[in-house]
Parts: structure tokens; C-alpha cells; sequence
């Protein structure tokens, strides 16, 4: 397949998924996570451990994001959501809040033909307000670009925070019983998933946080509710596509019930 044209001369050169020349383990048909959410943690403490400041840190992961995004491809994960910045880091210094904000702005900048050969489908979910208009503007353009795509959907999320997420969907709800619209007594899960940001997102399967930490920081609250979660020590910019692999074994290990329960086995079943 010869390759698509560039948009825009900061691309980053083509490779192939395989670059790293290693291949996922034989993972069974039909058990790999359909959708997989990665707080991408500890780029701040990899930084400091090295005597860096913590927005070396935040570069460091650039190339992190790009093998693990290859890593969810070979393995034929098809949903891969990552937090890329919560409402909650507008806290942090005005230093690092611009600096991020530049960051993730570029990284779509240069990263999205890349993904585009790839056949990934850039999706945002987030709020607009206090986002500069030119990271917003990338990502709507990224969304365009790959719109067609359906190897991998990657959803970036960017100024999101899962309180607000369901906040704001319950905000629009309000607007639409006000309006006449919308009957309390009507509304369902299926009406809540209508108004979130992303409303045809699955659910998440395997919910993965880098860095040693065992919290889900208001990631995905809603789409998370029977995520099986998996916490490794790895920090960010440690990251590659082999442990996503090992956290998918790990994944595939689990038995998943969605709430009901398995029966102990009876003497005479045992027999």
C-alpha cells in the first residue's frame, strides 16, 4: 500500500507498526479487550529521578504513545482511550499548563499522518471551555483526517474530567426536560450515554494505569463501571508496547461477571 500524502511538513517520518521488530504473544480469538483506557502516569517522577524537569518528562512519553498505540494494533484491540489532560491538571503551574497544552497541540500536529497510515480514527473527548482554540483546532482536524478510518479508534482525551462528563450530560438532560423534550420518568442508562462526550464510545474492558499508582483519577467513571483494572509500576516513559501486552494476559485471566456470580462447585458436580 503506497503510502498517503503528508498534510504538513513537521510529520514525523513513516514506520511501520512492527519498527521495534517485535510481534504480541497468540492471544485467543475473540478475548482481546475491545477497548482499552490508559492513564498515562509518572512522567514527572521518571523526570526528577534523572535529575529533569517534569515537562522532560511529558516529552519523553510522545514516543511511548506511538508504540503503544502499534502495541493495541497488532494485538487487535480496536478502542484505545488515553488521558492526555484532565480538568483537574488547570491546578498544576502556569508553566507546565502551557506547556502541555503546546504539547499535546503538537503531538497531534506531527503524530496524525502517522496515525492516519496507520487507519487509526482520532476522536477528542473533553470540554471546549478554557482549551486554547489551537489545540481544538487540531483535533477537529485530526477527527476530519481520519474520520474514515476504522483500524483502531484512538480518543484522546484532552480537558476532560469524568464528573464533568456526566455533569454536563445531566446538565443537557435538565435543558431538555425545561424544554418539554425529555420525561424524567423516560430517562434510561441509554438516554445518560446520549449526552456524554463521546456517546457511541463501548465500554471499557481493560482499564490500565501506568506508574505504580491505584486510582482511576476521574477517568471514564461512566464507560469504566465493569472495567477490569490492571495497575503496573512502569512508569510512563518506561512504557512500551509489551506491557500493554502483559496487561492484556493479565486481562485474559480475569473472570469477568458483570455483576452476577459463578456457583461454588457441589460435591456431586465435582465428581
Amino acid at each position: 500500500m503506497s503510502p498517503k500524502p503528508y498534510t504538513h511538513r513537521d510529520a514525523v517520518p513513516y514506520r511501520p507498526l512492527d519498527w521495534t521488530g517485535i510481534h504480541p504473544p497468540r492471544f485467543p480469538k475473540g478475548g482481546v479487550p475491545n477497548h482499552v483506557a490508559i492513564v498515562m502516569d509518572g512522567n514527572g517522577r521518571w523526570a526528577n529521578r534523572r535529575g529533569l524537569t517534569r515537562i522532560e518528562g511529558h516529552r519523553a512519553g510522545e514516543e511511548v504513545l506511538l508504540d503503544v498505540v502499534a502495541g493495541a494494533i497488532q494485538a487487535g484491540v480496536k478502542h484505545l482511550s488515553v488521558y492526555a489532560f484532565s480538568t483537574e491538571n488547570w491546578a498544576r503551574s502556569p508553566e507546565e499548563v502551557r506547556f502541555l497544552m503546546g504539547y499535546n497541540r503538537d503531538v497531534l500536529h506531527r503524530r496524525r499522518d502517522q496515525l492516519n497510515e496507520w487507519g487509526v480514527r482520532i476522536r477528542w473527548a473533553g470540554r471546549k471551555p478554557r482549551l486554547w482554540g489551537s489545540v481544538i483546532k487540531e483535533l477537529q482536524y485530526a477527527e476530519q483526517l481520519t474520520a474514515g478510518n476504522d483500524t483502531l479508534t484512538l480518543t484522546m482525551c484532552i480537558n476532560y474530567g469524568g464528573r464533568l462528563e456526566l455533569i454536563d450530560a445531566m446538565r443537557a438532560m435538565g435543558e431538555q426536560i425545561a424544554a418539554g423534550r425529555l420525561k424524567p420518568s423516560a430517562i434510561t442508562e441509554k438516554t445518560l450515554r446520549t449526552h456524554l462526550y463521546v456517546p457511541d464510545m463501548p465500554d471499557v474492558d481493560l482499564f490500565l494505569r501506568s506508574s505504580g499508582e491505584q486510582r482511576t483519577s476521574n477517568f471514564l467513571l461512566w464507560e469504566s463501571a465493569y472495567a477490569e483494572m490492571v495497575f503496573l509500576d512502569t512508569l510512563w516513559p518506561d512504557f512500551s508496547r509489551t506491557d500493554l501486552w502483559g496487561a492484556i494476559e493479565l486481562y485474559l485471566g480475569r473472570s469477568r461477571r458483570f455483576g452476577g456470580a459463578i456457583d461454588a462447585p457441589t460435591a456431586d458436580a465435582a465428581e
